[in-house]
């Protein structure tokens, strides 16, 4: 869930391609002040199912618990769900499927070791449309029909040391290697 961001690592899946910009393009359209959180992703850890990271864990270590599970994984396709809002807010978010490869990858990764907060909701993987504007109720529902028909590979995933305040710095980029 896109809920308030909290110091901390952040485990992401870029979405690339075809629908990666087509969700850049209804981002900019609905909610431009979302595109400063970074290009269309999942998160991994840092949210639900996983709190964020310890902020003091060394790159190192990253490498040393994540390394093992990237190289054994896979690149996974995904589908996304019809758009949603994200339990009684504002929020739109094209769901994924929280079981099958998805939820092994999110499992090994917390498990693997690394020390994180407690999270907040459960492993609710999605991707966010919208996050800060509420919108007129014609708009949102324009919205809602979007559809996403094609299928999305995540072939990496990325760690991200995040701040409170919003600013985010790039640790590493692992690919799924399997």
């Amino acid at each position: 869930m896109a809920s308030r961001i909290k110091s901390g690592i952040f485990i992401i899946a870029e979405i690339t391609g075809t629908e990666g910009e087509r969700i850049v393009a209804l981002q900019a359209a609905y909610d431009p002040r979302l595109l400063k959180l970074g290009r269309p992703h999942v998160t991994l850890a840092g949210s639900s199912g996983m709190g964020p990271i310890a902020p003091d864990t060394t790159v190192a270590e990253l490498e040393e618990r994540l390394l093992p599970i990237a190289t054994t994984t896979p690149p996974i396709v995904l589908r996304f769900g019809r758009p949603t809002q994200f339990m009684q807010t504002e929020i739109v978010v094209l769901p994924l499927d929280p079981h099958g490869p998805l939820r092994t990858l999110h499992e090994r990764i917390k498990t693997s070791g690394l020390r994180a907060a407690p999270p907040r909701f459960f492993f609710t993987p999605h991707v966010t449309l919208s996050l800060y504007r509420e919108q007129p109720r014609d708009v949102l529902a324009k919205l809602l029909r979007e559809r996403f028909d094609e299928p999305v590979t995540i072939d990496r995933i990325e760690c991200h040391l995040t701040k409170d305040t919003g600013e985010s710095r790039h640790l590493i980029t692992l690919p799924l290697s399997g």
